[in-house]
């Protein structure tokens, strides 16, 4: 079964786009597949919680699991973060993700 999400690049445009919760895919590997930030700009560290390359600002109301002790260290250190960020990495695709909207926080 796909989701559907609201991304919004870093110029602002809006992309909705069908997820796949039965792939074990994160938020970053989705905005990577779909190419809406330029190669080698966003999941610098192959999805690991250990650069900030794929942090973005929940836009809407879901409950996200809670962060781990690394994104939470690895936000700390980023550029940019407003209390809504998330690393996109750490964000799994399920089913409870049906309409979430994000936008990819700028490039460092």
């Amino acid at each position: 079964m796909d989701v559907q999400l609201t991304i919004i690049d870093r110029d602002g445009v809006n992309h909705t786009v069908d997820a796949p919760t039965d792939m074990a895919m994160n938020l970053m590997e989705v905005v990577r597949s779909y190419e809406l930030a330029p190669e080698g700009t966003i999941g610098v560290c192959g999805g690991m919680a250990m650069c900030a390359s794929c942090q973005c600002y929940v836009k809407s109301d879901h409950d996200l699991p809670e962060k781990s002790e690394d994104e939470e260290a690895m936000l700390s250190e980023a550029f940019n973060v407003e209390e809504n960020s998330r690393l996109g990495c750490q964000i799994h695709i399920t089913e409870a993700l049906e309409g979430l909207v994000v936008e990819l926080a700028p490039e460092e």
